[in-house]
C-alpha cells in the first residue's frame, strides 16, 4: 500500500472525527489488521488481568515494508479519559518505546509484516492498578490504532450470579446479573460514593451497565440484587465458521476460490433467527483464534481471504446491519456494514480476515446510534453468555482510580 493510500485513511479519520460521527463509528488504518491485545494465556481473550501478569499484543502491516512503529501506554480514569498522573507514577521505565519484535510473513499471498510486544518487559513495567490505553504510532508519531486494557489488584472478593429476569415482559429474552463485593480487609469512607463496579457481556463495552450504588450492606459486603437495572438481552449463540483451509469448503464455508490476488471464502447465506427457537451449539463468546493447516506458525503462516457474509431478509428502513464480533474490537464501521442487494434480497460484507475460526453475530443500530443484538439474532434466557464485574475503587482524595476485583459468572448455571 502506498505512502498517498496512508494520507488519504488519516485525513479520512479527521473529516469522520470533525463531523461529528458516534464513537460507535471508528475508522482504523486499513493497512493494520488482526490487532490482539490479550493476556498471554490459553483460553483467554479479554485483555483484563491482574497487574504483574503477561499481556500480549501483536498485529499486522498489510504493507508489509518492516515499518517502525512504537507503544505508548496511558493511564486513564474510570470514564476512559486520559488522567493527571505522570508516566513515573505509574510506570517503571518508558511509557513509550519501540516494538522490536517483528517478523515477514512465510509463504502467504497476501504478504505482511507480524508485529508482538510483551508487557511487562525489560523497559515498561506498569505499577499501579486502573484502566489504560495502548496506542501504536509509526515513525512521524501518528497513532495508527488504539486499544484498552485493564490491570486489577485482587483487594476484594466479588461473587457473581446470573439469573432470568423478574419481569414477566422480557422473562423469556434476558438475564441478569446479581453480585456482592465482600471486603474484609478495606473499610470504605463512602462505598456508595467510592465503589463503581461496571458490568459487561461477553467483554463487550457496546453493553457495559454502569453507575450502580450498593443496595444493601451486610458487615464488610455491598449488596447489588437489582433485576431491571443490571438485565441484559440474552441474546442468541454466536455464528461462526473456520478458514484453517483456506482453499477447502466445510460445514459454513460454501466455497473458496481464488481471485486476482486472494483467496475469496463465501459463507453460506445466514437469516433471521429473531423468530426461531432456541438451539444449543458450543461458541467462543464472539471471540476468534488464528489458525492455519497450511504453515506450523499461524503469526506468519496463516493466509489472509477476503471472507464473504450475507443475510437473507427484507432490507430494514430505519437500520443499518452490522457483522459483529471481537474481530473488529467490536466496533461498527464502515469495514463491517452490510450492503442490501435488491436482486438477491439480502444483506452482503466482504471483510479481509486472517485464517482462523471465527465468531460473529447480526447487529442493527438505529439512528439515534442505539445498538441491537438481538432485532434479527433474536434472544433467549438459555443463552449461554460470560459475564464480567470490575471493581473501581477511588478513596477518598485519592488522585486516581483503582481497579480492586473482578468477579466473573456465566449463563449456563442459572440461579432462578
Amino acid at each position: 500500500m502506498s505512502n498517498i493510500l496512508k494520507i488519504i485513511c488519516f485525513f479520512t479519520t479527521i473529516l469522520m472525527t470533525f463531523f461529528g460521527y458516534s464513537q460507535n463509528i471508528v475508522l482504523e488504518s486499513n493497512y493494520i489488521k488482526t490487532v490482539i491485545l490479550k493476556p498471554n494465556s490459553t483460553n483467554s481473550y479479554a485483555p483484563i488481568l491482574k497487574l504483574g501478569d503477561k499481556l500480549m499484543l501483536s498485529f499486522d502491516d498489510l504493507n508489509a515494508d518492516e515499518t517502525e512503529y512504537y507503544y505508548k501506554i496511558e493511564h486513564c480514569t474510570y470514564n476512559w479519559n486520559i488522567s493527571n498522573l505522570n508516566s513515573s507514577e505509574y510506570i517503571d521505565g518508558f511509557d513509550k518505546d519501540r516494538i522490536r519484535d517483528y517478523e515477514n510473513s512465510f509463504n502467504t499471498l497476501q504478504p505482511y509484516t507480524h508485529y508482538q510486544v510483551h508487557f511487562p518487559n525489560e523497559y515498561t513495567r506498569i505499577k499501579i492498578s486502573g484502566n489504560y490505553l495502548i496506542s501504536v504510532l509509526n515513525e512521524d508519531e501518528e497513532v495508527i490504532f488504539q486499544r484498552k486494557f485493564i490491570l486489577f489488584q485482587p483487594k476484594v472478593i466479588v461473587g457473581v450470579y446470573i439469573h432470568k429476569s423478574r419481569d414477566v415482559a422480557t422473562i423469556e429474552t434476558k438475564q441478569s446479573v446479581e453480585f456482592v463485593i465482600n471486603h474484609p480487609n478495606l473499610i470504605f469512607n463512602n462505598a456508595s460514593e467510592e465503589i463503581k463496579p461496571v458490568i459487561l457481556q461477553n467483554d463487550n463495552w457496546q453493553f457495559s451497565i454502569t453507575n450502580l450504588k450498593p443496595q444493601f450492606y451486610r458487615g464488610t459486603q455491598l449488596l447489588y440484587k437489582y433485576d431491571k437495572e443490571t438485565s441484559f438481552w440474552a441474546g442468541n449463540e454466536f455464528l461462526y465458521f473456520d478458514s484453517k483451509s483456506i482453499r477447502n469448503s466445510n460445514l459454513h464455508i460454501v466455497k473458496s476460490e481464488l481471485g486476482k490476488q486472494l483467496y475469496h471464502t463465501y459463507l453460506y447465506p445466514n437469516e433471521p433467527r429473531v423468530n426461531e427457537p432456541y438451539t444449543l451449539y458450543p461458541d467462543i463468546d464472539g471471540n476468534f483464534i488464528i489458525r492455519t493447516l497450511d504453515g506450523e506458525n499461524p503469526n506468519t503462516d496463516a493466509d489472509y481471504s477476503w471472507v464473504h457474509f450475507s443475510l437473507k431478509m427484507p432490507k430494514l428502513k430505519n437500520e443499518s446491519v452490522y457483522v459483529n464480533g471481537n474481530f473488529n474490537n467490536w466496533k461498527l464501521n464502515a469495514t463491517n456494514k452490510l450492503v442490501y442487494n435488491e436482486i438477491l434480497q439480502q444483506y452482503e460484507v466482504a471483510i479481509l480476515l486472517k485464517q482462523g475460526f471465527y465468531n460473529y453475530e447480526y447487529v442493527t443500530l438505529n439512528k439515534n446510534n442505539q445498538i441491537s443484538n438481538h432485532e434479527i439474532s433474536g434472544s433467549h434466557y438459555q443463552t449461554e453468555n460470560n459475564y464480567t464485574v470490575l471493581v473501581y475503587y477511588k478513596k477518598f482524595g485519592s488522585r486516581y482510580t483503582q481497579v480492586i476485583g473482578v468477579g466473573y459468572g456465566n449463563s449456563e448455571k442459572l440461579t432462578n
